[in-house]
């Protein structure tokens, strides 16, 4: 028997699929995974993630489908719809352990989970501005020229940049002003990055959890922003390449 997962964020569009066992207490095994960039539609989105699961020998007609994340009403073929807040709890709880603090940094938002014995304890949610979210980074990166990895590699050589404004739009216009006056590129890469994980780490406090913690979603495989998140928080951070789809796997 196997489950299917469909996550409809914002920016990316995720399917995974678990093979779920036939014994009580066996672990489900991680079978596929695809990601499609979510574009102007999230329903055309799940329609690509359909057609590739069935590339891939996975009939969404006769699967099990949960669809969840932003755009899980758009999902068809969904037999039940989940908030992307217990999906990403049950996948990084797969993935990492039943216990600790999930930072799931989106392209919209930014949520921090408890989890206590694998399900969700308390949660922080921002979803109000964009300012701590990948899209604040993608901005960012857009502005200075550069794609979001190599500002990474920037940041990493440079000293830190104040970025004060807590609205998108309003730092856009001070990275602006700081390239203007000659603000060296990396220093700049540095503010950007450090604004970020400021606001994450504020996130976390609010959220009441702890060590250990475990980052899904996008960034995942930066490895500079996940150094920087643990140093922020006091605690190394952990996570792997198959976090970008917790969300997904948690719904499968």
């Amino acid at each position: 028997m196997i489950g299917i997962g469909i996550d409809i964020g914002s920016t990316a569009a995720k399917a995974a699929v678990l093979s779920l066992g036939q014994d009580a207490g066996e672990k489900p095994t991680l079978l596929f995974t695809h990601v499609e960039p979510t574009g102007y539609s999230s329903v055309d989105a799940s329609d690509r993630l359909s057609r590739a699961l069935e590339e891939a020998g996975y009939d969404v007609g006769a699967g099990h489908v949960v669809a969840t994340g932003y755009g899980r009403v758009s999902v068809p073929y969904a037999g039940k719809v989940v908030t992307e807040i217990t999906c990403h709890g049950l996948g990084a709880g797969w993935l990492f352990g039943p216990d600790g603090t999930v930072v799931d940094v989106g392209g919209q938002d930014t949520k921090v989970i408890q989890l206590k014995g694998g399900r969700v304890g308390k949660f922080a949610m921002n979803d109000k501005c964009a300012a701590g979210t990948g899209r604040f980074l993608e901005v960012m990166a857009d502005r200075l020229g550069v794609s979001q990895g190599q500002m990474s590699e920037l940041a990493a050589a440079g000293v830190p940049t104040k970025i004060s404004s807590m609205c998108t739009v309003f730092a856009e216009s001070e990275v602006i002003g700081l390239v203007g006056r000659g603000e060296p590129k990396q220093n700049i890469a540095r503010g950007v990055i450090e604004s970020v994980v400021s606001r994450v780490a504020t996130l976390a406090s609010q959220a009441g959890g702890g060590a250990p913690y475990f980052l899904t979603g996008g960034l995942c495989e930066n490895a500079y922003v996940v150094r920087r998140l643990g140093e922020a928080l006091g605690s190394p951070v952990e996570t792997c390449p198959d976090a970008r789809y917790a969300g997904a796997i948690g719904a499968a």
